[in-house]
């Protein structure tokens, strides 16, 4: 029976690859804007590149400056102040100090999920 029908498909098609629809240009117009769209897509995948390799070049200067201005040794003092102080003050600072804490990790994480849901749907 799947034998039929596939013989049934393929005459049905050879048939209908034979016709020929007017279109006005149709078709040509829209293979045209396929090519300039197939174009605009590798000109714009340069330029993901190029942020990509822009990006880890501000993060290796970063890194290089953090350790050029001792940036170890400042944190781990101003940790350690930190630590020093945290008994002194009332609980509601801490609290309001983790809760700014936690909605600020929590809007970077869903900057990060809409992006990277656009960048899938592209």
């Amino acid at each position: 029976m799947t034998e039929d029908n596939d013989l049934l498909l393929r005459q049905f098609f050879s048939e209908a690859a034979h016709q020929k629809i007017e279109d006005n240009g149709f078709t040509e117009r829209v293979m045209q804007r396929l090519e300039t769209s197939h174009k605009a897509q590798s000109s714009k995948l340069k330029v993901q590149s190029f942020t990509r390799l822009w990006t880890a070049f501000c993060i290796l200067v970063a890194f290089l400056l953090f350790s050029a201005l001792h940036g170890w040794e400042l944190l781990t003092v101003q940790l350690e102040v930190l630590l020093r102080t945290l008994p002194t003050e009332p609980f509601s600072g801490r609290l309001f100090m983790l809760v700014t804490i936690f909605i600020g990790l929590l809007i970077a994480g869903a900057s990060e999920v809409i992006s990277s849901s656009e960048t899938v749907r592209k």
